[in-house]
């Protein structure tokens, strides 16, 4: 994780992390209370299993003992059916418990990662976060809900055994637990191990998500490159890492699985010997034995699934801390918060800004730039490519900060102003804009999602595109695919523009929107766009002559830095920057 978003994001130690986990289930105490109490009451039950069995045996052996023998079966009857209704109970609340805690957690986790600042994802890998809100929460799912009834059931099993088995043969108990030493430490270690490994696990799928999620939202570049071999080949490279970890992991489990049933088996044996011993010598009866035997078992089982739960909660860990590290990170841009005035102007003053992005502290990318945006002026932004321009348009929107110097919203500091706010009051119209898997009327009432269907068509007429939505077998109601690839460059530009019309914002910045377009194309875009600044306070950012010509101030970027402003006709008398600008692009179209 690069050193900004680190700063902003406490590790979380593992110890934290398991109380963190445990805490997530907090909402569900009601489910959860229920559910303890079917787990108590069906682990009880289970308990007196070996008494009916041990009733039953010592009857075989009684020449008399039918009525025991009637009498012991009916009772076992009703605790295995007592065992399987509360088992069943049991199941049921704790899974749907842990259904709601991981959906409540997915919910949390995407809406503070949407209100981090946009340098956050600058500096993240879109793969690597849609791993930690799918695999790493799923990974939680279990461990806070039905690994944890588990855990209990099992840990009432194992003491409840444990405490009848000293009642039973005090003797018998010291033997079978000689064992216990060797098995607890190798389980700490086991723990350990698996920690890391799975750590390594979730870092090596969440790499290889990041590939097929570039690799899908870029397939047609891929195709035309024809990179298809080199690009599964570093997918399978991550699923190899996550593979050997997984290996890893296995044989870990497989050497502690062994040394642990190694042992299990070696107090079973010792068990076997001395308590024979006491049926043969008369001070345990054949019934005492079985049912001796049989808490041995349970014994042995509720620990064996308890060392296994140990594992998946240390694995838990490792997903929990990834997922904690992002729900702990304190955005630098905030969503909301700060002062909402009940009207504005639209004068926007960038007043001597330095920025450098923040995953790229050390090259500074505005040097004490100054621009003033008045409402019903156009001013155009030129210069050439990397010069600043469209870091300029990022500033009025405030996805970042600046280094120096103020950007000014009717005269108030953007920083003391509610972000959800100032960006409902900025409208931007990009050279490629995205447009969502939806319906055409959807995306055009994205930004206003109150509008009704005759102000979405109405802001479609003004923006020259009612004419060709029209013309579509199912009007407003067509899917435009995901980015809008069900649609040419023009007519994605135009539902932009009508998206930007209903938006109705005061400020209007348009970066190179027309310059993708073909000739047909950019005269719709551009009379619509005439029509959508006129009363507003618009910044255009372009090269094309055409674009710029017209607008009331041109101010020419180079390096960062502000170099030239004035009218067209100004600049190029001038015979500066602006006007080699103008001559490299008539040479270029001749």
């Amino acid at each position: 994780m690069p050193e900004e978003t680190e700063s902003t994001a406490p590790k979380v130690s593992a110890t934290r992390s398991m109380r963190r986990i445990f805490g997530l289930a907090r909402h569900e105490l009601r489910l959860l209370g229920v559910a303890t109490v079917a787990l108590l009451a069906g682990s009880g039950l289970a308990l007196l299993v070996p008494q009916g069995v041990r009733d039953l045996i010592d009857a075989l052996s009684q020449s008399d003992g039918r009525a025991q023998l009637d009498a012991a079966l009916v009772i076992l009857l009703g605790v295995f059916v007592g065992v399987a209704a509360f088992g069943f109970l049991r199941g049921w609340l704790f899974t749907w418990a842990g259904e709601r805690v991981v959906a409540r957690l997915r919910r949390d986790l995407f809406s503070h990662l949407v209100g981090q600042e946009i340098g956050f994802f600058d500096a993240q890998r879109t793969g690597e976060l849609l791993n930690r809100l799918a695999a790493d929460t799923g990974v939680l799912q279990n461990s806070v809900t039905v690994n944890i009834s588990m855990a209990l059931r099992f840990g009432i099993q194992a003491v409840g055994s444990l405490a009848i088995l000293f009642y039973s043969s005090t003797k018998l108990t010291l033997v079978m637990l000689s064992v216990v030493p060797v098995a607890a430490i190798g389980a700490v270690l086991f723990a350990r191990r698996v920690r890391e490994l799975a750590t390594a696990t979730q870092d090596a799928l969440a790499s290889a998500n990041t590939v097929a999620e570039e690799v899908f939202g870029n397939l047609r570049t891929v195709r035309s490159f024809a990179q298809e071999q080199s690009e599964i080949a570093r997918y399978s490279a991550n699923v190899d890492e996550a593979l050997d970890a997984g290996r890893r992991t296995g044989l870990a489990y497989g050497v502690f699985q062994g040394a642990g049933s190694l042992a299990a088996f070696a107090g079973l044996g010792m068990v076997l010997w001395v308590g024979g011993g006491m049926v043969i010598d008369g001070t345990l009866s054949t019934g005492d034995l079985t049912a001796y035997m049989m808490y041995t078992f349970y014994l042995a089982f509720s620990l064996g699934a308890l060392s296994a739960l140990f594992g998946d909660f240390n694995r838990a860990i490792g997903a929990s801390q990834r997922v904690f590290e992002l729900l702990d990170r304190r955005p630098q841009v905030g969503t909301a918060g700060g002062l909402a005035p009940a009207s504005s102007e639209g004068e926007m003053v960038l007043d001597s800004v330095s920025f450098a992005y923040p995953t790229r502290p050390d090259v500074t990318v505005l040097h004490e730039v100054t621009l003033v945006l008045r409402p019903g002026r156009v001013v155009a932004l030129v210069g050439h490519s990397g010069s600043g321009k469209s870091t300029v348009a990022s500033l009025l929107a405030r996805f970042y900060d600046p280094a120096g110097g103020m950007v000014r919203y009717d005269g108030a500091d953007v920083r003391a102003l509610d972000p959800d706010w100032l960006r409902r009051q900025v409208g931007m119209v990009s050279q490629e804009p995205v447009l969502f898997a939806a319906s055409i009327a959807d995306n055009i009432r994205y930004g206003r999602p109150s509008a009704t269907d005759a102000e979405v068509e109405a802001a479609a007429r003004v923006a020259n595109a009612h004419v060709f939505i029209h013309e579509l077998p199912e009007r407003y109601a067509t899917l435009v695919g995901e980015r809008g690839v069900r649609l040419s460059g023009g007519q994605r530009q135009r539902i932009a523009i009508a998206r930007a019309v209903l938006k109705d914002p005061k400020v209007l910045v348009l970066d190179e929107a027309t310059s993708a377009l073909d000739a047909e194309s950019e005269h719709l875009v551009q009379e619509a766009l005439e029509r959508l600044m006129a009363g507003r306070a618009s910044l255009v950012i372009a090269h094309r002559l055409s674009t710029v010509k017209n607008a009331d101030e041109v101010v020419v970027f180079d390096h960062g830095r502000r170099v030239e402003s004035g009218s067209h006709t100004e600049l190029v008398a001038r015979g500066g920057v602006y006007a080699r600008l103008v001559e490299h692009q008539f040479q270029a179209s001749a």
